[in-house]
């Protein structure tokens, strides 16, 4: 979809659209919406629904952040612990790996 030739109401509704589809657990739609929208939101002329669309990028942004600490510290921990959990970190796994006991 081409942005420039949609109205600056319809950037809103995308945008807004994007921003609570974020929370069906899908961080990727607030990454796509930060991405798509950023421009718009704050390298273009003012106008009125700019304050609006800014304020669900920052928050999409936010969000997105958000989620990737909370992946790459769950992978962290994961590949630490994952041989302490025993068989609880057994079953969490889909490919078990070789190494020690």
């Amino acid at each position: 979809m081409n942005l420039n030739k949609v109205s600056d109401k319809e950037k809103l509704e995308i945008c807004r659209k994007y921003y609570f589809g974020g929370f069906a657990f899908l961080p990727f739609l607030w990454m796509v919406n930060f991405i798509w929208f950023y421009k718009h939101a704050f390298k273009r002329n003012e106008f009125p629904e700019q304050t609006q669309i800014k304020k669900y990028i920052i928050r999409s942004g936010i969000g997105c952040l958000a989620w990737i600490v909370i992946l790459v510290i769950w992978n962290i921990i994961f590949q630490v612990y994952r041989v302490d959990w025993d068989v609880v970190g057994d079953h969490l796994t889909f490919i078990l790996p070789r190494g020690r006991p």
